[in-house]
């Protein structure tokens, strides 16, 4: 299941809003739960993010092939990443 461009601008705005740190999670598996989720701290990966925003980092998730992968190429996406970042980064 690919991430379309406009699915991708959905995220970005939902992540560039102010209330993001708080409401960001729950409300992007609320718009897009045909993709795998997962939140964790920016400091536990250690790939390149797709894209970085004030408060996270995302990281496309590629398992179409039985192992789970890192991935910059949004039509193999089939989850997203949410890293945190701390607020000095």
């Amino acid at each position: 299941m690919a991430l379309s461009a406009e699915e991708l601008t959905e995220i970005e705005k939902v992540l560039s809003a102010a209330n993001a740190e708080t409401q960001a999670f729950v409300e992007l598996r609320t718009k897009f739960p045909h993709l795998a989720w997962t939140r964790c701290d920016a400091s536990d990966v250690t790939e390149a993010p797709f894209r970085s925003y004030s408060r996270f980092d995302v990281h496309l998730l590629d398992s179409a092939d039985h192992c789970a992968q890192i991935t910059d190429d949004p039509t193999r996406a089939t989850g997203v990443i949410l890293a945190k970042r701390s607020a000095g980064r």
